[in-house]
């Protein structure tokens, strides 16, 4: 067992490792991409790339550098139990998934059966939502037990973000940073409650999203594709169990949902908006957040911008949780979110006149 200073020291670790071999092997994923294939040509039609806003051919298998950063990180100083070790063979069939379709652009319900399969061997390892917690505490723990419905809702929960980080990778630099700020807010919370393997595994993935974000920032050299989007969201997802839906508490249901509130938000905002046109909700299109931001007149970078600071809000949200209670959390959460909108709605008017 780690102290404070040897756990904080182990995250720090983790993180500088993954980070400069994330650093170090992006260039060898941009060539090996251009050998394979893997090209995201801009305007395509009948592929996602027909709504991308990018104007040239862009390399997008750069997930394999933030996937060899972790994994070296990960096996340097993370303790392999029988939890991370299900977490990473499942991590590794997300990411050679990933590769696959960033060549081939693969069928959406033959990832989703794969995805499954990746979320059930997690499953299998000991990472398991086997509880909610009630709003209203009371002698017997204040929790409601899943029983059989663990099985079903620990899949669910596993699928749902790892898509959710996939349908945020729309522009140069947002889901890497996007990513970055739900990894580091749960190395806090993570520490908070002394748990030290998902504190250096979220740290390890932080990391190794910071080293990529040199090359993936507009005008992005590269992108993280499928192979990148899918993993990270894989190990948030696998992480979030291990270190969140644990305890006993009104948090282990609501930090998630805090930590993770963008791209969940995005997906469920995209999804209920096709269905109500009457569309698929799997269909690829410009109705998630970002695409709505720029046709509100920001520019990439400034969307991009705007997003961080939205993530950096609820992240932080998430962490007061942990250390104050939910009531001052979420007064936090309205005051940051109203300063948030108030500058925005000053910046368009700005420009519109």
């Amino acid at each position: 067992m780690l102290t404070t200073s040897g756990a904080v020291s182990g995250v720090w670790s983790a993180l500088l490792v993954s980070l400069l071999v994330s650093l170090a092997t992006t260039p060898v994923a941009m060539v090996l991409a251009t050998r394979l294939g893997a090209i995201d040509m801009p305007g395509v039609k009948g592929t996602d790339s027909e709504r991308h806003l990018h104007t040239r051919p862009t390399p997008r298998m750069g997930g394999l550098a933030i996937y060899l950063g972790f994994f070296f990180s990960a096996l340097l100083f993370v303790p392999m139990g029988r939890k991370m070790v299900s977490m990473l063979i499942g991590a590794t069939i997300i990411v050679f998934l990933g590769i696959l379709d960033d060549i081939y652009d693969l069928k959406a319900s033959h990832k989703f059966c794969v995805q499954i399969l990746a979320a059930a061997v997690a499953l299998a390892g000991g990472n398991k939502i086997t509880f909610f917690s009630r709003l209203s505490m009371d002698a017997n723990g204040g929790n409601f037990s899943l029983g059989w419905l663990s099985v079903p809702v620990t899949l669910l929960w596993i699928v749902l973000i790892t898509n959710a980080v996939n349908l945020i990778d729309g522009l140069d630099g947002l889901a890497a940073g996007v990513s970055s700020i739900s990894a580091i807010s749960l190395v806090f919370i993570a520490l908070t409650y002394s748990n030290t393997s998902v504190a250096i595994i979220t740290g390890a993935l932080a990391g190794a999203c910071i080293g990529f974000l040199p090359y993936n920032i507009a005008p992005a050299k590269i992108f993280m594709g499928d192979t990148g989007s899918t993993f990270i969201g894989y190990i948030l997802a696998v992480a979030s169990i291990q270190g969140l839906f644990k305890f006993y508490a009104i948090i282990s249901f609501v930090i998630p949902f805090f930590m993770l509130g963008l791209p969940i938000f995005d997906v469920c905002y995209a999804v209920l908006l096709r269905v109500s046109h009457g569309e698929n909700p799997m269909k690829a299109d410009r109705k998630h957040v970002h695409y709505r931001l720029i046709d509100m007149g920001f520019s990439k970078k400034q969307t991009v911008a705007v997003l961080y600071i939205c993530s950096a809000i609820l992240g932080v949200t998430a962490v007061v949780i942990t250390t104050t209670g939910l009531g001052r959390a979420l007064v936090l959460l309205v005051a940051l979110g109203a300063t948030a909108a108030v500058a925005a709605w000053l910046f368009l008017n700005r420009r519109k006149k």
